[in-house]
């Protein structure tokens, strides 16, 4: 049974039960623009799909994942869980690294950063601090070699959300996690230089209503906000519980409402 191999804020795991009580009843493509860890694409194990998301390093973790496996194992097998060392292969540029390091580098500081963050500074830089864990899975084989199985003949991109939800094939179901819309002026958004805002969120919300219009299944996951119902308010909406942890106020922490929107 293949799982995530990452760590990923506003990871769906805890959430898959109530996902697949939503899905359609069968479809023959899948699609995920917005793939972070991968939880419903990895509990489902389509036979035809397409992963993408515009975080670049994420993107080339999965492609080696899938191509590079041994190769990876390999290199991940040399990293320790050290503050000295997570600070030294974090100060290290991706562009100067071969794929599989960049992979390796990618998954080590995801394991090893405070609470499984990744957030950049305007300069695109990685600047999570040491989380200090006992004994984190820096390598852990049989994850990452049924993550590489369940990814064999699947299209991975690294390109943003628009781009990857052009000509479908038919059929199509498509699952939309993205950054969600801040419930709080806090909320952490900070994937990427570019990050997400509420421009993005209305084109996306464009792209669902395209989506719709071709007939082509769309699920939807958001924040429980104002915004996103009344977008959203001709579809199908569900409100689900799920506990998140990132927070710099503690009283944010703990069970959360979100919503599920789905256009079938």
């Amino acid at each position: 049974m293949a799982r995530p191999f990452l760590k990923w804020v506003g990871g769906k795991q805890q959430l898959l039960q109530q996902l697949h009580n939503q899905l359609p009843r069968k479809f023959d493509y899948y699609v995920e623009p917005f793939v972070g860890g991968g939880a419903l694409f990895f509990s489902l194990q389509p036979k035809k799909a397409l992963i993408a998301d515009s975080n670049g390093e994420l993107i080339n973790a999965y492609q080696v994942v899938r191509d590079n496996l041994e190769e990876l194992v390999e290199a991940l097998s040399g990293y320790t869980n050290d503050s000295d060392f997570y600070y030294q292969v974090r100060s290290l540029k991706p562009y100067e690294l071969s794929i599989v390091e960049r992979a390796a580098r990618f998954i080590f500081l995801n394991k090893t950063c405070y609470n499984g963050l990744y957030r950049v500074n305007s300069k695109n830089e990685f600047n999570v601090p040491f989380g200090k864990y006992k004994n984190p899975a820096i390598c852990d084989r049989g994850v990452l070699r049924s993550a590489s199985k369940a990814l064999q003949n699947v299209e991975i991109q690294a390109t943003y959300f628009q781009s990857s939800l052009e000509d479908l094939p038919e059929n199509s179901f498509v699952y939309l996690d993205p950054p969600y819309l801040p419930v709080r002026d806090n909320s952490f958004t900070s994937y990427s230089k570019k990050g997400f805002n509420l421009e993005d969120h209305e084109a996306l919300a464009g792209c669902f209503d395209a989506l719709s219009n071709n007939d082509t299944k769309v699920l939807l996951s958001n924040s429980n906000t104002d915004w996103v119902k009344e977008r959203y308010k001709d579809y199908k909406i569900i409100e689900v519980k799920a506990r998140r942890s990132v927070n710099s106020n503690g009283k944010g922490r703990g069970e959360v409402s979100e919503l599920l929107i789905r256009n079938y």
